[in-house]
């Protein structure tokens, strides 16, 4: 094994299982490699739930294919997330079409987070990590081997929601030229806690599908992906709407050539979102329809060239987004009517980027990779309205014609650099020491949605908080200074001991935060409260560490071979400017302990994840505490021939009643019960059973 520190290849035969493989990336940063194999199947449709084993890395809720990723305390914007290279930025208000649902889980052949610092190459406009997805590669036949034909169908189901997952992939290909095609489709109802309650508005339905044509030759290959998403309907009970259509296209050509000189990498690609929410089930009930429009459209230009002091990597980049987010006026409403409100009008955001690397073997212990990025970002929208001018609207009247009167259009300059550089002693241990720039300018809602009535700042809220939201145009881009080093000790093999340890720690200057103006009582329930906040910057400070441990502990002709693996994982963030205050979302102290067996075609595992008592919260946006709690996951698969494989696992096994410290607020069961905001409930025990078949 490659034991690269934070480098960990995961064969994904089951949702918790995490094999080591072997690893063919050692630049010094730190990485998770999680490798998604065709016989797999993960307890979710959420890709976002692939990495969800990692130390330092969780998912803030959202809806059932939707979730946002945290990687070291940080979310959603401030990670780069790439399809095959493509840049996929949220159209929506609320973050309801993140970039990691428009791929379903099968549909990875392998993630990559690099999480705290990260190499220039690997991104910009971020400042918490990048997560790079690429899904199933072109396959070719052997040098005279004539047509290779090959393909996979998948079948998963779980009873806490009722849901049923399928999947298909075929392919057929020569020496020269390939195509294949992926589809998954999901359907689940609303699930159940661990009291048995039904936790409203939370069932989903999607559906993916895509193409790869490819063709090589001589050292050159030529692949274009295209596909479509459709998401008819999806429910978010920590938001205060529902999706009730999302429609997705894109197209992605790239070329490799191999040169004497060098490699050249290119990309063009483009990617289209239509979508709306309002509210489609008696679980919840309303009306208010939304609709955003944005559109993707790039390009990425990169050349690895080999030279006297090591491998020089420069990269050139274009990436242009533009957005629409318009409210149709409801009839016969006096407050949404008589016309449409103009929440974000022609949008603009675009990013023209030029990056240098280069990674040097010192000598045969030391090797190094040092970078810079640079980034002009330029963003403006045009004029706004709302729905009328009567006393009802009076609030978002002014504001639309304060924002009309106010020059929008804004410019940044972003320099990215960074520093990381490998020890390797002996053959039993490796350092790793980073330190990194990485700024991230803010998105077009953060500068633009400028909706003061209490209505209208809600429906501006990706958070999950029950909070109302509106932007702030003059906001500064987000600076953080990061400092990161990784110690790996390890024995011998893929089956070997191995501990890593992982301390970190970020200073961000002009932390895109909130402060209050006003406070409300959500959906008018007097029994509860909510925040009316402004988009502001305040410096912040986050720090943690992340450990992960495996170690054997026998093996037997009869009993196989056991091993013990584990993870913990502690992060803390605060505003470090004199206000004050814990920072939102901040996963408490958390472990996972696991025991795993493979003996003949059989492959278990049982695991405990643990987590503390979430106490430090956010009182700007009145952050509700959650208990601490103990889960038992366990996990089985057996290879039943050469193509066919049976999973069985159960999910919360002793029904545990608890609440993620991710998951934000329970809204619509507020909306449903009234009372006080409660946190939003996870699920209860559920039996998950799949099937997967190879042809």
């Amino acid at each position: 094994m490659n034991h690269t520190p934070l480098l960990i290849s995961l064969a994904l035969a089951l949702p918790a299982f995490a094999h080591a493989a072997e690893g063919d990336i050692v630049l010094p940063e730190q990485k998770v490699v999680v490798t998604a194999l065709a016989n797999s199947y993960l307890a979710s449709s959420d890709t976002a739930q692939m990495l969800g084993n990692i130390p330092g890395y969780g998912v803030a809720a959202g809806g059932g294919v939707s979730g946002l990723p945290v990687v070291n305390g940080f979310a959603d914007d401030r990670l780069k997330i790439r399809i095959d290279g493509m840049e996929i930025t949220l159209a929506c208000a609320n973050h309801m079409n993140a970039p990691l649902s428009y791929i379903a889980p099968s549909q990875v052949q392998r993630i990559r987070l690099i999480a705290g610092v990260t190499p220039v190459s690997a991104g910009g406009d971020s400042i918490g990590g990048t997560i790079e997805v690429h899904s199933n590669a072109p396959v070719f036949a052997a040098p005279g081997a004539g047509l290779l034909t090959q393909g996979s169908f998948g079948l998963l189901g779980r009873s806490v929601n009722n849901s049923v997952a399928t999947n298909v992939n075929a392919s057929a290909a020569s020496e020269t030229l390939s195509v294949g095609y992926s589809g998954a489709y999901a359907r689940s109802h609303s699930y159940e806690d661990g009291h048995g309650d039904k936790v409203l508005g939370s069932m989903v339905e999607s559906i993916n599908q895509s193409i790869v044509l490819a063709a090589r030759a001589d050292g050159q290959q030529l692949t274009l992906r295209a596909g479509v998403q459709h998401i008819p309907y999806q429910g978010f009970p920590n938001q205060y709407m529902d999706m009730t259509d999302n429609h997705g296209q894109f197209a992605n050509l790239a070329y490799q050539g191999r040169f004497g000189w060098g490699v050249l990498d290119a990309r063009l690609y483009w990617q289209q979102t239509d979508h709306e929410m309002g509210f489609f089930s008696s679980e919840r009930p309303g009306t208010m329809p939304m609709v955003t429009h944005g559109k993707n459209t790039g390009y990425a230009l990169g050349a690895s060239v080999p030279s006297a002091l090591g491998e020089l990597r420069l990269g050139h980049e274009f990436h242009a987004f533009r957005l629409d987010d318009y409210w149709p006026a409801v009839p016969g409403s006096m407050m949404m009517g008589p016309r449409t409100y103009r929440n974000i009008n022609d949008g603009k955001r675009d990013r023209a980027v030029l990056f240098g690397e280069l990674e040097t073997a010192i000598d045969a212990r030391w090797t190094s990779v040092l970078g810079l990025r640079g980034e002009s970002v330029r963003m403006d929208t045009g004029e706004v309205q709302s729905y009328g001018s009567g006393m009802m609207n009076m609030r978002d009247n002014m504001a639309a014609m304060a924002f009309n009167a106010r020059s929008r259009r804004q410019r940044d300059t972003n320099i990215d650099a960074s520093a990381l550089a490998r020890f390797t002693p002996d053959a039993a241990s490796s350092y790793e020491f980073a330190l990194a720039r990485k700024v991230r300018s803010p998105n077009l809602y953060e500068r633009y949605s400028w909706g003061r009535g209490t209505m209208a700042m809600t429906m501006t809220n990706w958070f999950g908080d029950g909070n109302g939201y509106v932007g702030n145009i003059d906001l500064k881009p987000e600076t953080a200074y990061t400092a990161a080093m990784t110690a790996d000790w390890h024995g011998a093999g893929d089956d070997g001991w191995y501990v890593r340890v992982n301390p970190y720690y970020s200073r961000v200057n002009d932390y895109i935060d909130a402060d209050v103006l006003s406070s409300f009582n959500p959906y008018m329930k007097m029994g509860a409260r909510g925040n009316l906040l402004r988009f502001a910057n305040h410096d912040a400070s986050l720090y943690g560490l992340n450990l992960s441990w495996q170690a054997p502990l026998a093996a037997s002709a009869r009993w196989g071979k056991l091993t013990a693996t584990g993870n913990a994982a502690y992060t803390r963030g605060k505003r470090s400017d004199s206000d004050g205050g814990d920072l939102y979302r901040m996963m408490p102290f958390n472990a996972l302990l696991g025991i795993e067996q493979v003996v003949g075609a059989w492959s278990n595992r049982v695991e405990a994840r643990l987590v503390a008592r979430k106490d430090k919260t956010d009182a700007r946006r009145l952050e509700l505490e959650t208990g601490g709690y103990a889960i038992v996951n366990l996990r089985s698969q057996v290879a039943l021939n050469r193509l066919a494989s049976l999973q069985f696992g159960v999910s919360n096994a002793f029904n545990r009643a608890y609440a993620d410290p991710l998951g934000g607020v329970y809204l619509s069961g507020l909306q449903a019960n009234g009372g006080a905001l409660q946190s939003l409930p996870a699920e209860g025990r559920s039996i998950d059973m799949g099937l997967q078949l190879k042809f």
